[in-house]
């Protein structure tokens, strides 16, 4: 799935290398989606804006007790 109107961003955590990159999309109305940037016109995971801030939320706390 590629979410029409997706302004797609990569994550801050990308190497410069363009290798093992992360896009996200957080300005589709209700949803977040994921894409592999090594693969734009492939499948993307789409999310819940909930679930979104849920699986930030868990990230965040994983890295306070590392």
């Amino acid at each position: 799935m590629s979410p029409t109107n997706a302004l797609w961003r990569k994550s801050s955590y990308s190497g410069g290398s363009g290798g093992d990159c992360v896009e996200v999309a957080t300005n589709l109305p209700g949803i977040v989606a994921v894409r592999d940037s090594k693969n734009p016109t492939g499948p993307a995971l789409v999310f819940t804006s909930a679930e979104w801030n849920a699986f930030l939320d868990g990230v965040r706390r994983t890295r306070r007790l590392q």
